[in-house]
């Protein structure tokens, strides 16, 4: 889950990290009272999920109140990349003397963490990245210890930090580190994270991913850092029903049970669409070792709501779950859904008590569901479902 700026900074504020101050704003109205409470100049900034804010025009420096509140109405409703600005932030202004970049992240190819760092930072650190890539220190840090303060040393050194800097942007980044551990993160950035001429090291951006997996159980406080508006409404109902469930952008709804067997499945049917048309899949949904009735209702409640999607293919393997408890499972969603199941179904059964499974499906012969023996079959009949 990735994280406005202004929920960043609130973390970043509650670790210790040093801050502006920040005032989180929806209309024209509230950012000049806020500008107005922060005193002095201060910087409107646009809320979305994106990069390259400023040059979209999504970030504006204000002199006094009257200013904010002209930038606000600049920016709200403002479109950067596809990302519609609802909400901004007035921020404390600061006097700028040299921009630096920091963050650390999980480095999956190595199973480990990386730091990147530069004393070279700002805006432009894509660029620098590219063009010279030597100016960006790349430093793993071992999981199990962390960014102690030697380790933050060393990383300073390697981005080449001035001596006077050292003691304080190590400070920094221990601190930077203790919010990405302790808030089950997978990137922690700064960019930038200034020197004020003043000669304090602040972090004027932060952008934060949390690890999803966390949430529930070791942080279900992160609940109400969701962007609930932005969510996918389908993603949103599988999620209350505890489905594992991904949209995408074809016409065939896929179900089965096991996250490999699903993948298999929209390999199947993207590769049997290409002779029906060009359909794909609609979706990812892996309902695991249970297919009862209710968790089958509720991923075909789901998967029927997508306008996109034509037909579905159910593709289950019986194991601790028999094939006749997904055949009655299946029986007992269509029952339960009744007119709401208006797209014709494919199923595919194999495995423990396939035979009965099947026998379940055609006794009940319901117009809507088609057997196929294999996986091969009922992929292409799924996809020629959808196409007509």
């Amino acid at each position: 889950m990735d994280l406005f700026e202004y929920q960043a900074r609130d973390l970043f504020e509650s670790y210790g990290v040093p801050v502006l101050p920040g005032i989180v704003a929806d209309t024209p109205e509230e950012v000049k009272a806020a500008a107005e409470k922060l005193g002095g100049v201060v910087v409107v900034k646009a809320q979305v999920k994106i990069g390259g804010r400023g040059k979209a025009g999504g970030v504006k420096v204000a002199k006094n109140p009257e200013e904010a509140y002209e930038a606000a109405k600049a920016i709200l409703g403002l479109d950067i990349k596809g990302h519609i600005v609802k909400r901004v932030m007035v921020a404390g202004g600061a006097r700028i003397a040299k921009e630096f970049y920091f963050s650390v992240l999980l480095d999956r190819a190595n199973r480990s963490y990386l730091s990147l760092c530069s004393v070279e930072g700002g805006v432009e650190i894509e660029v620098l990245a590219v063009e010279k890539p030597e100016a960006l220190a790349r430093v793993e840090v071992n999981p199990l210890t962390g960014i102690d303060k030697a380790k933050a040393l060393e990383i300073a050194k390697a981005a080449n930090f001035p001596e006077e800097l050292l003691e304080s942007v190590s400070d920094v980044f221990v601190k930077l580190y203790d919010v990405y551990k302790g808030e089950d993160a997978t990137l922690v950035e700064v960019n930038p994270l200034v020197l004020t001429e003043e000669g304090d090291v602040i972090a004027l951006d932060g952008k934060v991913t949390l690890d999803e997996n966390a949430s529930e159980i070791r942080h279900p406080e992160h609940a109400a850092l969701e962007d609930k508006d932005a969510a996918d409404p389908l993603e949103a109902k599988a999620k209350e029903s505890g489905l594992n469930y991904v949209k995408l952008d074809g016409a065939v709804g896929i179900i089965g049970n096991g996250a490999g067997l699903v993948m298999s499945t929209l390999d199947v049917v993207a590769y049997a669409g290409e002779k029906h048309g060009g359909v794909k899949p609609a979706n990812f949904l892996d309902i695991g070792g249970g297919a009862s009735a209710s968790v089958m209702a509720a991923g075909l409640d789901v998967i029927l709501g997508d306008p996109q999607v034509k037909s579905v293919f159910v593709n289950v393997f019986g194991g601790i779950t028999a094939c006749d408890a997904v055949a009655n499972g299946i029986k007992g969603a269509l029952e339960t859904l009744g007119d709401a199941a208006s797209k014709p179904l494919v199923v595919r059964l194999d495995g423990n008590r396939v035979d009965e499974g099947r026998a379940i499906l055609a006794e009940y012969a319901h117009p809507l569901v088609t057997l196929a023996a294999t996986m091969d079959e009922g992929a292409d009949k799924a996809a020629e479902l959808a196409n007509a």
